[in-house]
């Protein structure tokens, strides 16, 4: 018996969005997966497969390869310190009312992310927001949320602004239609984008509770780290004498982190692994109560049991020392891994009191977690180490980067060369591909972005992640699994008009970029989209828009989307403040959004 090359497929589909949803694996190795599974079924069954050329075909795709562009000139505009220009800005006009708040923040985030990465630009306006809160006494439970919505708002503003309108792009073309153009879709894109503005401004404040405390101390408000953080001192008994940190493997053998040495009033911060111990020396230690009362039977040290937390707690930022929250980003080194693994006290020279993972707090057995992206670090280490880690691109340190790591001198050049990028395009001189990778080179070599810089600006677990999924779209069109499904479809809405069918396609895709990702959401539904358009007669860019849009309209949850997932542990949210600001975000665009692309570009082919 022969399987049918559609069920084949769809087989493949449907364990690959099993897959997505339950994130065995990191999305991008799933995509990768796929590709290959297809492949190895094309060798078999030609044609539910895929080609080993069409299987690799990903990473040469335009979209591919125009989004990978587009993450180093957003790098480049980073690095010399272009958006922070703009922090004055919101600083003056922010003003004391959050509706005020949200309006300015949106007007100066809105318009850059239309052009820069949406994830780049949380990345530097979540220090700026936080710090910003912190003067006004403000909750950044109030404005992160909005912070991360209004960049995705402004992500489909233009061609640019998001991987998933590239991609939507790219799609378009494989499926025999032109490429959108830059500014094809931005009378929609500002439209929705004002709109969902408007929503934010008069209901977010309403909606979001004071989850993270103004200006309260990090500690003891949000960590719950009085119980965890203490002194212990050295008894003329304690068999820890003459030994270093490092020799005693007192922070290997239990759950315990020694912050701090001081002797004779004298302190001597990280690193101190290498230093010898002596009778009557304090250590500034993090642990719990059961592992210190262990090691104070097994290695002699006695506990000072009159220490008030408030007391230690100022004795962990005095120096050198600071206390400081560190983001991990999708790209980092650091998701799957664990701290011991790692080997993070002496890598980064930094010791990590506490993990928050969404409303999640973890204190104890640190060296254990498996690290997530989205997860919040709250670390103690000298200065010059959180410095050292606000250069690189894998963690992000959220407070206000200092200028003079940044090339101040080139952000006018980078800016236009950015500009000449966009304008080139726009006026059909060259493809956005073409214009973005001369933009790469000149970024180059006017050193606004150093060589040694292209490979940490890419996204690659995006890059992956395109690249795996279009075989997939291929996969489904060779086999016929596109065609049998918009003919269900068709068959099913019967006699349904052209906007509801609109509508469907748009709250489905909505609906599955919730649980998957918003690529491969489009990868899926777009091809749907278009061959349910052509049995209709009906417009296929208005469903194409259709899809793209709701591709990126994720605000439910925070795992939807990853700038959603960046403000998750900052902002102290709970999994349900997202739904209940985003909820009523969706539903909105939902009603609003078929409804303008039939105003805008018409149900009726051209």
């Amino acid at each position: 018996m022969t399987l049918s090359p559609i069920f084949v497929t769809l087989s493949v589909v449907i364990l690959a969005l099993i897959a997505f949803i339950f994130e065995w694996l990191p999305v991008d190795i799933t995509a990768i997966i796929v590709a290959i599974v297809l492949m190895l079924i094309g060798l078999v069954v030609p044609e539910a497969g895929v080609t080993p050329e069409e299987g690799i075909a990903g990473f040469g795709n335009s979209a591919t390869i125009t989004v990978m562009a587009m993450f180093i000139l957003s790098a480049a505009i980073t690095k010399t310190g272009v958006i922070q220009i703009v922090r004055d800005w919101f600083l003056k006009w922010g003003g004391d009312e959050p509706a005020q708040q949200i309006v300015v923040m949106g007007a100066i985030v809105g318009p850059i992310t239309a052009f820069i990465n949406n994830t780049a630009v949380v990345a530097i306006f979540l220090p700026i927001v936080e710090d910003w809160c912190k003067k006004r006494n403000i909750s950044p439970s109030k404005l992160l949320i909005p912070l991360s919505f209004v960049t995705i708002l402004g992500g489909m503003i233009t061609l640019i602004g998001t991987s998933t309108n590239i991609l939507a792009s790219g799609v378009s073309k494989k499926l025999g239609y032109e490429e959108f153009g830059l500014f094809q879709f931005t009378a929609l894109g500002v439209i929705t984008f004002f709109i969902g503005l408007a929503y934010l401004a008069f209901f977010a404040p309403k909606l979001l509770p004071d989850r993270k405390p103004a200006a309260g101390d990090l500690m003891t408000d949000e960590y719950g780290l009085k119980d965890y953080v203490t002194e212990v001192v050295v008894s003329p008994r304690s068999s820890l004498i003459g030994q270093t940190l490092q020799e005693s493997e007192i922070q290997r053998k239990f759950d315990f982190d020694v912050l701090e040495i001081i002797r004779n009033d004298e302190r001597f911060p990280q690193p101190i692994a290498d230093r010898s111990l002596a009778a009557g020396d304090i250590l500034l230690v993090r642990g719990t109560r059961p592992e210190l009362l262990k090691i104070k039977d097994e290695r002699g040290l006695d506990i000072l049991a009159d220490v008030q937390f408030g007391q230690v707690e100022t004795e962990m930022t005095v120096g050198e020392e600071r206390v400081a929250e560190i983001l991990i980003l999708s790209n980092s080194r650091l998701v799957g891994t664990t701290l011991k693994d790692l080997r993070f006290r002496q890598r980064y020279n930094a010791t990590v009191l506490a993990i928050r993972r969404g409303e999640e707090l973890v204190r104890e057995r640190l060296g254990k977690v498996t690290l997530r992206f989205g997860d919040l670090l709250l670390l103690q280490a000298p200065k010059q180490s959180i410095r050292g880690l606000q250069t690189t691109r894998e963690l992000l340190v959220l407070e206000q980067r200092e200028m003079d790591n940044l090339r101040q001198d080139k952000a006018w050049l980078a800016l236009a060369i950015a500009v000449a990028v966009v304008v080139v395009a726009a006026l059909d001189w060259m493809p956005i591909l073409i214009s973005a990778l001369v933009g790469v080179v000149l970024m180059v070599i006017t050193g606004c972005l150093k060589p040694g810089e292209l490979y940490g600006a890419v996204r690659w677990d995006v890059i992956f992640l395109l690249a795996g999924l279009i075989p997939l779209g291929t996969a489904m069109d060779k086999s016929g699994a596109t065609e049998w499904l918009a003919k269900s479809l068709v068959a099913a809405g019967g006699s349904l008009s052209g906007y509801w069918i609109l509508l469907f396609f748009f709250a489905a895709t909505s609906l599955l970029t919730e649980i998957l990702s918003n690529n491969a959401s489009v990868v899926l539904m777009l091809p749907i989209a278009v061959k349910v358009a052509e049995t209709l007669q009906l417009n296929p860019y208005a469903f194409m828009f259709a899809v793209t849009f709701a591709a990126s309209n994720s605000f439910m949850t925070p795992i939807g989307y990853q700038t959603n997932t960046m403000v998750y542990g900052p902002g102290g949210y709970k999994f349900l403040d997202f739904f209940r600001v985003g909820a009523p975000l969706n539903l909105l665009m939902a009603i609003v959004t078929p409804v303008l692309i039939v105003w805008l570009y018409g149900l009726q082919p051209n």
